[in-house]
């Protein structure tokens, strides 16, 4: 039989993490250092290997409740290999060394079991009660693989060059840097200007470091949801700036 999907046939590596392509993350597991990967996001594997529904903390539970923002995991382990994708997005590998990693989660595809990650809380410039954006902290030693619509751009941030990006756009950015959420209009107009021009929240980022940027405002088509009424007008539906944690006050 022939055929050019011959052409697309495993890649052989020597690295424990590894793309087969653009969209697809190649794990090889070999009994110890377990993987955690985003349920539901396993497409083949081969080997002695098997997939357990993680725990998750009480703490991790009401955090989860409260800001709707978390991981579903799934813990992969055994010996063999596993190929990770979620709804043909690019898949991008990060090193997390001492400084940290904060992420939005719905853009985490998979990470080394020894890492540690909890919810933190980016507040509004204006004490708009609610409109902060959350996301997650991952610290320790170890790979993150994340997922983007399209290929992203990653900015340098540096104290004499700030960054801002779109609430909605951004993925990951480096822990140590300083984060605020705002939008560039006075108090006065914040709702105003976002219903009129489609533009409004974002995050400022300065210090030292690096932000992640996707080419979209929006997660893939099944996950996107238009709204209607005043929150879409203004860009705070389901997945506008974390819209759906307004009338949470994180403590």
């Amino acid at each position: 039989m022939q055929s050019p999907l011959f052409a697309y046939h495993d890649q052989q590596t020597q690295q424990r993490w590894s793309l087969q392509n653009k969209q697809m993350l190649r794990v090889t597991l070999e009994g110890h250092d377990d993987v955690l990967a985003r349920k539901g996001t396993m497409v083949a594997y081969q080997g002695m290997v098997e997939f357990d529904a993680e725990y998750q903390s009480r703490d991790q539970a009401r955090a989860r409740a409260r800001t709707g923002e978390g991981l579903d995991l799934m813990r992969c382990h055994g010996q063999g290999t596993v190929y990770l994708a979620n709804l043909a997005q690019h898949v991008h590998v990060v090193e997390v060394e001492q400084d940290g990693l904060t992420v939005d989660s719905s853009y985490v595809l998979a990470m080394d079991s020894s890492l540690h990650h909890e919810v933190v809380a980016v507040d509004s410039l204006y004490g708009i009660s609610g409109s902060g954006k959350y996301q997650l902290n991952i610290t320790g030693r170890g790979k993150v693989a994340l997922t983007t619509s399209g290929a992203p751009l990653l900015l340098q941030v540096t104290p004499d060059r700030y960054v801002n990006c779109d609430a909605d756009a951004i993925v990951a950015w480096s822990t140590g840097l300083r984060v605020q959420m705002q939008a560039q209009t006075h108090s006065s107009g914040v709702w105003r200007r976002r219903g009129t021009t489609g533009e409004g929240w974002e995050l400022g980022f300065m210090g030292t470091g690096f932000a992640l940027v996707q080419p979209s405002e929006l997660l893939p088509p099944q996950n996107a949801r238009i709204g209607s009424g005043p929150a879409a007008q203004y860009g705070l539906g389901q997945q506008g700036a974390r819209g759906q944690n307004q009338g949470n006050v994180w403590s």
